[in-house]
């Protein structure tokens, strides 16, 4: 007769071998992969290798890599993580976009709610609007005369459907009540590579990948996207958006890191507090800062936080995707 009591002793063995594994991680010789959805070279990209030699040094000098799997809009790599094996070392890194694909993808193969386990913000970045250096504007009035003037023959890059600078590129043409002609990207990298060329006229970026450029005369900066003026002196004499005559308009852009559902509660609390330890790290800040971001030491840090953030993100966004008509299969 097979024992009652033997469930019980398999579920004991099971949870004893959980913690046990929970206990060891990480695992001195396996490696943790930070998997970016995007092209390397972006900001996102940077905030991600940042965080990664962060949070290595917290947990003791345990190697973390960084995977770019960059493509459709993101949700490439997003999926990757999503199916990933929930044993805490393949995390997902990414920005806006979790809380933005979901309108955009009518079919998105995960679901950003139920899918993944919330480990914490990190930083969030201001964004700058950026032109050609062949453009005939200099200053945020003029460039606003020449789109007016110029109706239907501009074009605006971003990383993709759903991406930061896309949702940014789609507030700036409603704002104005103008149409122009998206061109896609598998990043801001290359996007900015043909902004720089003249191959495309305008783009919204964060400012951890603009600054650069404006410093080096590669591009033009009109404004930013904050509410104030930012200290960099690269933006200096770059109003914001509200200054220059667009009501309300603001969008700052978050990153986060996140693991597959079920991974293991032990595991995401040494995640968190590694996450934790890193956002207080001076030279990670100063890195982050140093680009025009602010790193987040709020209740947002926390897995709850993170969550409650994303819920309310979704439900800001989705009702400005929807207005702009534009979806994904």
């Amino acid at each position: 007769m097979r024992s009652k009591f033997l469930p019980v002793a398999i579920a004991c063995a099971l949870l004893a071998s959980v913690n046990a594994f929970a206990q060891e991680y990480p695992v001195a010789n396996k490696t943790i992969t930070f998997v970016l959805p995007y092209a390397a070279g972006g900001p996102t990209d940077k905030a991600a290798r940042d965080l990664a030699q962060a949070m290595s040094k917290a947990m003791g000098g345990h190697s973390i890599v960084i995977d770019n799997s960059a493509g459709a809009s993101g949700s490439i790599g997003a999926n990757k993580v999503a199916k990933a094996s929930a044993d805490g070392y393949t995390l997902l890194f990414t920005h806006i976009a979790q809380a933005t694909l979901p309108t955009f993808f009518r079919n998105l193969p995960y679901n950003v709610e139920k899918d993944f386990e919330y480990i914490g913000l990190v930083s969030e970045n201001p964004m700058n609007l950026i032109g050609r250096p062949s453009l005939p504007a200099n200053t945020m009035g003029e460039l606003v005369t020449w789109i007016q003037a110029n109706k239907g023959k501009i074009n605006i890059a971003n990383a993709g459907p759903g991406s930061a600078s896309h949702l940014c590129g789609m507030l700036f043409q409603s704002t104005l009540k103008v149409d122009m002609t998206s061109v896609p990207y598998k990043g801001t990298a290359p996007a900015m590579t043909d902004l720089i060329g003249g191959q495309v006229d305008l783009m919204c970026d964060q400012t951890t990948t603009t600054i650069p450029q404006i410093e080096g005369k590669k591009v033009k900066s009109f404004a930013v996207t904050t509410p104030t003026r930012l200290t960099a002196v690269a933006l200096k004499d770059s109003p914001t958006m509200q200054e220059a005559g667009l009501k309300d308009f603001s969008v700052t852009i978050w990153q986060g890191l996140y693991a597959p559902k079920g991974t293991p509660a032990a595991v995401l609390k040494k995640l968190n507090d590694a996450l934790k330890v890193s956002v207080k790290d001076p030279e990670f800040i100063r890195k982050q800062e140093g680009g025009g971001a602010t790193v987040i030491m709020d209740a947002r840090n926390d897995p709850a936080g993170h969550k409650a953030f994303i819920v309310s993100e979704l439900a800001k966004w989705a009702p400005v995707i929807r207005a702009g008509g534009i979806y994904a299969d």
